[in-house]
């Protein structure tokens, strides 16, 4: 124990009530199975490659404990403030963040013994650059090891996009479609190909999926998370005008989909690489 004196919360406090519900839900099922695969040692440094909101940034760094020292990067200024305020309240001394882009590590060669990534690296600007600066600064011998979700996520939903575009002539589209996904998702054997060129031997890939599911199509562009993170980005593959006149086919065949299916749902398959530095 840190210390014998009793714990003190005081559950009113709305600094508390703020960051007390950690775990996002979108990032909980990578994140849960990075957290166990991770190699947990003592007098380690540890870097986190896109922590966000501070998941599992702030989770690893108390699995550590504090013989250890875990670093996070994140080019999300808001993001980057919302995390050292967690970092305050939860009393944690063995964390330090920083406000960049994880093309550019801030950080010496072979300094660092662990890294983790829960769904940050298919979210960066240059994969590539990325997993050559995690591969700098790794040490010989150190675990890498990452989440991705891939270019199968949602292929409910896009294989009716498709027909609909397809239906309406617009091919040019499809192509927009598939180049979003591409940049965001990229194909496994193209990911597996870069993490050896850049020295980040893999170890295993382990296979796992989750659901999103929706009573109906309409529950589902409504809910908060989807038009956080993929209604504009589905929205931009055709011109506003033709949105307006799409976004109600696409609708209602969801919903006919989830009449006839008990409901309409969405599978997020996703890979952990577990790799060591050569």
């Amino acid at each position: 124990m840190r210390n014998n004196k009793p714990e003190q919360f005081d559950f009113n406090d709305p600094d508390l009530v703020s960051v007390i519900d950690e775990i996002p839900l979108w990032s909980a099922p990578f994140g849960l199975k990075l957290l166990d695969i991770i190699h947990y040692k003592k007098n380690i440094t540890a870097l986190d490659i896109g922590f966000g909101l501070g998941f599992p940034l702030l989770e690893v760094a108390m699995r550590l404990g504090s013989t250890c020292k875990v670093y996070g990067i994140d080019p999300w200024k808001q993001a980057v403030e919302r995390t050292k305020k967690k970092i305050e309240i939860y009393g944690i001394s063995n964390v330090e963040v920083l406000n960049g882009s994880a093309e550019e590590i801030k950080l010496p060669d072979n300094s660092v013994d662990l890294i983790f990534s829960n769904n940050g690296i298919n979210n960066v600007s240059d994969m590539e650059v990325v997993l050559s600066e995690c591969s700098r600064v790794l040490k010989s011998g150190g675990q890498f090891i990452a989440t991705v979700n891939t270019n199968k996520t949602m292929h409910e939903f896009y294989r009716i996009y498709e027909e609909i575009l397809l239906e309406n002539r617009m091919d040019d589209a499809v192509v927009s479609m598939y180049d979003q996904i591409y940049t965001k998702r990229k194909p496994v054997e193209e990911i597996k190909e870069m993490l050896e060129i850049c020295g980040l031997h893999i170890k295993s890939i382990h296979e796992d999926e989750f659901k999103y599911r929706y009573a109906d199509g309409t529950s589902m562009l409504n809910h908060f998370f989807i038009r956080l993170a993929f209604l504009e980005g589905w929205k931009s593959v055709v011109h506003k005008e033709c949105w307006t006149a799409i976004c109600p086919i696409l609708e209602r065949r969801m919903n006919e989909y989830a009449g006839k299916n008990g409901g309409f749902e969405m599978t997020i398959p996703f890979l952990t690489f577990d790799c060591v530095r050569k």
